[in-house]
């Protein structure tokens, strides 16, 4: 900062010199009186150094924070003071490292919530394979078929790993096609038949006139109604009723799936879609939400989750119609 302030201070100096004199090495004009031209002289670079001093300080902050940022300390901040471009400069780095900090902490939590997912069938699976190797139990179907699920687990966890990774990072492949929503809807529905009848759950579906086609992958959009089937059956209990819906939505599709279940506590409804998160008496890892919203974001649409405790939740995700050809 210091060799920096000493250039700039000689150039303002030159240029100075060369506006009152007319050029290096050449005699003063008359009728000037050198002491003045001094004293202005000495000003001007009084005002250029404390210029540059404003703006050396807070840059020199701003490199401060980013070494620290460059050593793994995202906790890092930085005064916004200066003139206005290194105030913006001061914003910037802020919002920057915010960010940072936020994804390491998300890295950290997405990595405890893997080891803490992974831990139990691991447990199960070694436990068993140690009973056999040490002859405590046989090897026969009772012991080998927990290490079966238990291995389908990890695998189902890694596969959703992976779908959640790629969708986020906007590399999900999409086999869009022209695809009709309301039979999305009818073969969803129809796979979850027997399982809300098994259930004692009313399982409906109605479409709106005039739905438009949608341009998606006709496969994701079936595994997010999927996922949001099978959370409303779970939840709906003996004697409830679960209706899906799908209407024209302003040039979009809007596609509800309500019930009459338990609904969602109000402090956890903010955070169904994150990373495992789930209700004590749901399966799965808790990844289910978080890979519908990145699917449906994926093809550009969105949704949502309203719900009352006692009265039911209702899901809500709107897709953009298929442009006219």
């Amino acid at each position: 900062m210091f060799a920096l302030f000493l250039g700039l201070a000689f150039v303002v100096v030159g240029l100075l010199l060369r506006l009152v004199w007319g050029g290096f090495g050449q005699a003063p004009p008359r009728g000037v009186p050198v002491p003045l031209l001094l004293l202005a002289l000495l000003l001007a670079v009084f005002l250029a150094g404390r210029a540059v001093r404003r703006m050396a300080a807070p840059i020199g902050d701003v490199m401060e924070a980013a070494d620290r940022v460059a050593g793994g300390d995202y906790r890092a901040r930085v005064q916004a003071r200066g003139p206005g471009e290194v105030r913006r400069l001061a914003r910037s780095f802020n919002q920057m490292a915010a960010r940072l900090e936020a994804n390491e902490a998300q890295r950290r939590d997405l990595l405890a919530d893997v080891t803490h997912e992974l831990r139990t069938p691991l447990s199960v699976i070694r436990g068993n394979v140690e009973g056999m190797l040490d002859g405590l139990y046989p090897a026969d179907e009772a012991h080998l078929g927990p290490v079966l699920e238990e291995t389908a687990v990890m695998a189902r966890l890694l596969d959703d790993l992976q779908t959640l990774s790629t969708a986020e990072a906007g590399v999900l492949r999409l086999h869009r096609e022209r695809v009709d929503p309301t039979a999305l809807v009818q073969d969803a529905v129809a796979a979850f038949r027997a399982r809300a009848d098994g259930a004692g759950v009313a399982l409906s579906w109605r479409a709106a006139a005039g739905v438009p086609e949608l341009d998606a992958d006709p496969v994701r959009v079936g595994e997010v109604l999927a996922n949001l089937l099978s959370n409303a059956v779970r939840h709906t209990p003996r004697g409830g009723s679960v209706t899906v819906a799908v209407e024209p939505a302003g040039g979009q599709v809007a596609v509800t799936v309500a019930d009459t279940g338990s609904g969602i506590a109000a402090g956890e409804l903010p955070h169904v879609f994150d990373r495992f998160v789930k209700s004590p008496d749901s399966g799965g890892a808790g990844l289910g939400l978080a890979i519908a919203r990145s699917l449906v974001e994926a093809h550009g649409g969105t949704i949502t989750a309203a719900s009352r405790p006692g009265h039911g939740t209702t899901m809500r995700l709107v897709l953009p119609a298929a442009a006219d050809r």
